[in-house]
């Protein structure tokens, strides 16, 4: 389990964590493809609508396409997709499900001189280096091209998310995301993306980045969000014994619901059109 990059004196605030810093997480979703591909919810149809109606043509690359979730969507709406998987095991299982998939993470991925129309990142991009993929998403995309990263803001209710955080911090403790808040404002995370805006104006090769916001919901019955769970970033390389105690305390809170609750999404994303010519 990776450790924080230094020392915290008492009472100190951790650093926070760049995910793209401690990429074995990124490499460790195949652990259970199935259980991955199964529990993560998909895409609102509005945005894949949005993204392919604003791309100059149907061939679209996806960065870190994990078990191809985003990709089939693109795909059922007429688009060519070419999926880029640090993993191979997400990798095989998207191959198997119709995907055409290149094992590599993006920034050492090589495309062989292949451009494309659109080039999406779902729940993906904070895995990469994003000074690195803002520069190598402009160089694969034709002229008026559109870069589109997005990812869903999907923080459960306070009596869900906060017995979840205090049992992270006392089964792993040395994890790098143990010092993470039970629930980050939306804010948070819309500051994430507007960084994501600031890092593709630097590169001199977008038109001004624009910002999208889906608003939906979803309900999960208490097996239906334990099996979500342990695709989680956080909880990946965990072993079974301290993945299980995550898991009852998480089960215990949702059962004092009722045995389910109403997850509210927002859907976030960045999107630019690439300029110049090729």
């Amino acid at each position: 389990m990776p450790t924080l990059p230094r020392e915290q004196a008492e009472g100190e605030r951790p650093e926070p964590v760049r995910p793209h810093q401690v990429r074995q997480v990124a490499e460790s979703f195949g652990t259970d493809a199935q259980r991955y591909d199964q529990a993560r919810p998909g895409y609102p149809e509005d945005l894949v609508a949005r993204i392919v109606a604003g791309s100059p043509g149907p061939d679209v690359l996806d960065v870190g396409c994990g078990t191809g979730i985003a990709a089939r969507q693109f795909q059922a709406a007429g688009c060519a997709v070419l999926g880029v998987e640090p993993d191979a095991r997400m990798a095989g299982f998207a191959r198997a499900r119709g995907l055409e998939v290149e094992v590599a993470a993006f920034e050492a991925w090589e495309p062989a001189g292949r451009t494309f129309d659109a080039v999406i990142a779902a729940q993906s991009w904070h895995w990469v280096d994003p000074a690195a993929g803002a520069v190598k998403a402009a160089e694969v995309l034709r002229p008026r091209g559109r870069l589109a990263v997005f990812g869903h803001v999907f923080e459960p209710p306070a009596e869900v998310a906060e017995p979840f955080a205090a049992a992270y911090r006392r089964v792993a403790p040395d994890s790098p995301f143990a010092g993470r808040l039970a629930r980050r404002p939306l804010e948070t995370y819309r500051a994430g993306y507007a960084k994501i805006a600031d890092t593709l104006r630097e590169t001199g090769r977008f038109g001004e980045p624009e910002q999208w916001r889906f608003d939906w919901e979803r309900s999960y019955t208490r097996d239906q969000w334990l099996a979500l769970l342990p695709t989680t970033g956080g909880l990946t390389r965990l072993d079974s014994g301290r993945l299980a105690g995550i898991l009852d305390a998480v089960g215990d809170a949702i059962d004092a619901l009722g045995g389910r609750f109403t997850m509210h999404y927002t859907t976030l994303a960045t999107t630019a059109v690439r300029t110049g010519t090729p």
